[in-house]
């Protein structure tokens, strides 16, 4: 198969990228680099510029490829943003997958890994987030994907595309420090910013219903969740007419606070953080049940959250030299 990564420029794109070609499968890169990096593409791996919104070049790009199947990454991701911005969201996002479906269908592809998020779930009051667990979207983002995953599933069965969507949790680590994530818009990278400014921490709100007032996540190494993608491509590879629809997490729950002890720990900075008010629309906890995607794809992470902090930082360290400790 040749598979086409949409975003494969981006953090997480490259990572898949990379996971895909080292298990055998040919890859094609398309990217808009608006947010994505052209050196995190490897050797070899033809990478074609242009946007999801550009009908004709992607027709253009999946004949001239003989693409078979399409992993789509490519898409706005920030929550903030969303709410400021809901119409560029829903066009890059929803408009942009339209655009996608409509030219992968005309071209006879026959599979497709669509990159959906936890923000589908909103603020859910369960103890483990299942996929049947009611989706209540709460930002423009998150609302683009529960659309987006709609239009893929309604997409598969008017025409029988394979069709994966992959609901991934919090995102950290790194395969190597040049693929790190230079984004400073989650927990890890916002807190490694504040230490190498020399200020505390923050935490958004200590009085939540956890065990030490903060809020707990699932946080997923992206080298664990390339990994998944592969194993999702290759089940649609394999079986056909499939409609998946799986969490992407450990199923382990790590609070603001212990995360932040384990970066100062790996860090060697020490410095306690200083809580603020909570941000609105921040759920208490939310951590994935991860029984479905074991039992579907036979797919398990392996790095916890140490990998992550730790592979995390040195890509920091590779950015910003002036943050390594002595």
């Amino acid at each position: 198969m040749t598979w086409l990564i949409t975003g494969g420029a981006g953090y997480i794109g490259a990572h898949v990228v990379r996971a895909m070609t080292e298990a055998g499968e040919r890859t094609v890169v398309y990217d808009d680099l608006s947010t994505g990096i052209a050196e995190r593409v490897p050797d070899g791996v033809p990478l074609e510029v242009g946007s999801t919104l550009d009908r004709e070049r992607l027709s253009r790009v999946l004949a001239a490829h003989g693409i078979t199947g399409v992993v789509h990454l490519a898409a706005k991701k920030q929550v903030g943003e969303s709410v400021d911005l809901p119409l560029h969201y829903y066009r890059e996002n929803v408009e942009g997958l339209r655009v996608l479906l409509e030219a992968v269908t005309a071209a006879g592809v026959p599979s497709f890994v669509f990159s959906s998020s936890a923000a589908v779930y909103g603020m859910p009051d369960v103890e483990l987030v299942t996929e049947e667990t009611p989706c209540a979207p709460m930002s423009p983002y998150g609302e683009t994907k529960l659309a987006g995953e709609w239009l893929v599933r309604a997409t598969g069965r008017a025409t029988g595309l394979s069709t994966a969507s992959l609901r991934y949790f919090n995102v950290a680590g790194a395969a190597a420090p040049e693929l790190a994530d230079t984004g400073v818009f989650n927990l890890i990278p916002m807190v490694f910013e504040k230490l190498t400014e020399g200020a505390p921490p923050r935490v958004f709100g200590d009085d939540y219903p956890t065990p030490d007032g903060t809020c707990v996540r699932d946080y997923i190494h992206v080298v664990d969740l390339a990994e998944a993608h592969v194993a999702a491509a290759r089940a649609l590879e394999e079986s056909p007419g499939r409609d998946l629809t799986l969490n992407i997490g450990r199923g382990e729950g790590v609070s603001v606070r212990e995360m932040i002890d384990r970066i100062n720990a790996i860090t060697g900075y020490g410095r306690p953080p200083t809580v603020t008010p909570r941000r609105p629309g921040d759920p208490a906890r939310v951590v994935a049940s991860a029984e479905r995607v074991a039992t579907e794809l036979g797919w398990k992470a392996k790095h916890d959250v140490q990998d992550m902090i730790t592979s995390a930082w040195e890509g920091w360290v590779r950015l910003h030299p002036e943050a390594a400790r002595d």
